[in-house]
């Protein structure tokens, strides 16, 4: 006779664990239910009535449960947590006149760097296993040989990207300026003073009682950052419209030296920037596209290695940049670690808590040395948007969570064509999806970002309703070519 065991696959043993353990209290209640209603039908309708009839209800014991009723349910409605609802948001699409191709990037190295063979080469190896494609882009001043970073040109940067995308987000939604309540910015490397919350402001002649924040030096993590002070304030004003505005210029902060760990910002880097709109009237909730679920913020900063693993600063000849040490793979790991295992109880089913928790209380008691129980989040999420930061960050998370090839496309696809656009590539990838006419009533998409300090941040954001693949945005021109096939190494 055939061993048992050996004839029923593992997924379906799988399967049927979790059908058990996720409906447990469904399959507890049908007998239940199944037994009263037998009873209910040997009784007959005449017992059935005398039953009830023998009850005396007296009518002040009506009037208290029906007041204790209405109290606990107003005090449970006026303490629930106001829906906060993502309307639409608009991506910036570079012009053709910005695209870096990759020969165009070599020779400028090349000429920028002539007398440093070992740092162009350096640059050479990075580009080849990058990710990156050949439409990426870099604002005007980079195109200059030398490159031209002056406050001019950094601020002409930041109207062009941050005012397109603006513009996009007003013609999509029909916002008026006048009606936005909160304005919340980020831009981790380029503060100037009057600050670019302020130059929107000036732009949009918005109102004077407008909360407007404006946050910098947090990271490409920070868009979510923005999205959870937007929550936060969207719970204390009722019947308010929020603007979030994530970007990063990069033209003050293109690293002219040729210290290795410094030059590699250059290579993933590109030009982008995102605007999206926030409300938590119910008025926007037939039309708004997905409502906010979950944030969980990740800060490991107490570290010093964490600190330092992404830092900015001069090099031995005083030019500045952005250095990324060796161990940021491994700090990034640890970060998104601690942030699983507070947003796991948010999204997971209980069948995957169950084997995480004996996981965990296995390794704690029996042996250390048990391999940790990954819990599969394909369960929790349709989507993942995982931060376009580069291939190693892609390939890791994948590895990590144990995703197929489809879950990371959106992410490997945005690395591709829009490079890193630090905190706005979330909404690249976001925005991705919707092209491809993926996105459906009732998906759960999980934003995952990491940012210096060292952060882990993410969102859990549910569809509000199916979303047809727009004509418009920035994929409109090339969502056709995609998915591409990415080599290993692109020979230069």
């Amino acid at each position: 006779m055939p061993d048992p065991s050996s004839s029923v696959k593992p997924k379906y043993v799988k399967l049927g664990y979790q059908f058990l353990v996720n409906h447990f209290l469904n399959l507890l209640l049908i007998p239940i239910i199944a037994k009263i209603a037998v009873e209910l039908l040997r009784m007959g309708p005449e017992e059935i009535l005398n039953h009830f009839n023998a009850l005396h209800f007296d009518l002040l014991h009506v009037i208290c449960s029906s007041f204790f009723i209405i109290f606990v349910s107003t005090v449970y409605f006026m303490s629930k947590p106001r829906t906060v609802y993502l309307v639409d948001y608009s991506c910036y699409k570079p012009p053709v006149t910005c695209r870096v191709p990759f020969a165009t990037f070599m020779e400028h190295s090349r000429l920028i760097l002539k007398d440093n063979p070992k740092s162009v080469e350096f640059q050479m190896r990075m580009l080849e296993r990058s990710g990156l494609g050949e439409e990426t882009c870099l604002p005007p001043a980079i195109h200059y040989i030398p490159p031209t970073p002056t406050m001019e040109s950094a601020r002409s940067e930041a109207q062009v990207v941050i005012f397109t995308a603006m513009d996009d987000l007003f013609k999509k939604t029909g916002l008026k300026p006048k009606d936005i309540d909160i304005l919340v910015v980020n831009c981790s490397l380029f503060s100037p003073t009057p600050s670019l919350s302020a130059m929107i402001i000036n732009k949009y002649k918005l109102r004077s009682n407008i909360r407007s924040f404006n946050l910098s030096g947090m990271g490409c993590s920070a868009g979510l950052i923005s999205v959870d002070v937007a929550r936060d304030l969207l719970q204390v004003h009722p019947n308010s419209n929020a603007v979030i505005v994530s970007t990063e210029i990069i033209t003050p902060n293109y690293y002219q030296g040729k210290e290795r760990a410094m030059l590699l910002p250059n290579c993933l880097f590109r030009m982008g920037s995102a605007a999206i709109l926030l409300s938590n009237r119910r008025s926007d909730g037939w039309r708004a596209k997905y409502k906010l679920s979950h944030l969980v913020r990740t800060h490991k900063g107490a570290e010093d290695k964490s600190y330092n693993c992404v830092y900015q600063q001069e090099d031995n000849e005083g030019h500045v940049g952005i250095n990324l040490n060796k161990d940021l793979m491994a700090i990034a790991g640890e970060a998104l670690k601690s942030n699983i295992t507070t947003i796991g109880p948010l999204v997971l089913p209980a069948s995957e808590q169950l084997l995480f928790l004996s996981s965990l209380i296995g390794r704690k008691i029996f042996n250390p040395k048990w391999k940790p129980y990954i819990p599969d989040f394909k369960m929790a999420f349709e989507h993942f948007c995982i931060h376009a930061g580069g291939r190693a960050v892609i390939d890791e998370l994948q590895k990590s969570l144990e995703l197929s090839g489809e879950h990371v496309e959106a992410s490997r696809m945005t690395l591709h064509r829009f490079g890193n656009t630090s905190s706005s590539s979330l909404w690249y990838e976001l925005s991705y999806i919707e092209a491809k006419g993926r996105m459906k009533r009732g998906d759960r998409v999980w934003q995952i970002a990491f940012g210096s300090g060292f952060k882990c941040n993410s969102a859990v954001w549910k569809c509000n309703r199916t979303i047809k693949a727009p004509t418009e945005g920035a994929w409109s021109d090339c969502i056709d070519r995609y998915p591409v096939f990415i080599p290993e190494v692109v020979k230069l």
